[in-house]
C-alpha cells in the first residue's frame, strides 16, 4: 500500500473564532485539522465551496418584520390574537 504524505499549512484566524471552532469540533469528536480536511475534501468533490456564501444581511422588509415581532413579544396586549388560522381568515375575508 502506498504511503500517504502530509504537509503542514498555517492559517491565521481570530483567537475567539478558533476557540469556538475547537469547542464545536471537539464536541463532534474531531480537531480543527480533521474538520479542515473534511472541508477541503468536500470542496473538491463539489468543485467549489460546499455551502452557499451570502451577505446574510436582511432586507428592509425582513428587518421591519423582526422589529414588529420584538414589539409583539414586549407588548402582547397591543396586538389582536387569534385562536386559529381559520378565525384570522374569516376576519380578513369579512373585511373584503
Amino acid at each position: 500500500m502506498a504511503r500517504s504524505t502530509t504537509t503542514n499549512i498555517s492559517i491565521r484566524m481570530d483567537k475567539d473564532l478558533k476557540d469556538a471552532a475547537d469547542r464545536l469540533f471537539s464536541s463532534l469528536g474531531m480537531n480543527i485539522s480533521t474538520a479542515f480536511n473534511i472541508f477541503v475534501r468536500q470542496s473538491l468533490r463539489e468543485g467549489g465551496i460546499p455551502f452557499m456564501i451570502t451577505s446574510n444581511v436582511p432586507n428592509h422588509e425582513t428587518v421591519a418584520a423582526l422589529n414588529e415581532y420584538d414589539d409583539m413579544k414586549k407588548h402582547p396586549d397591543k396586538y389582536k390574537r387569534y385562536d386559529s388560522f381559520a378565525e384570522l381568515a374569516n376576519e380578513v375575508l369579512a373585511d373584503d
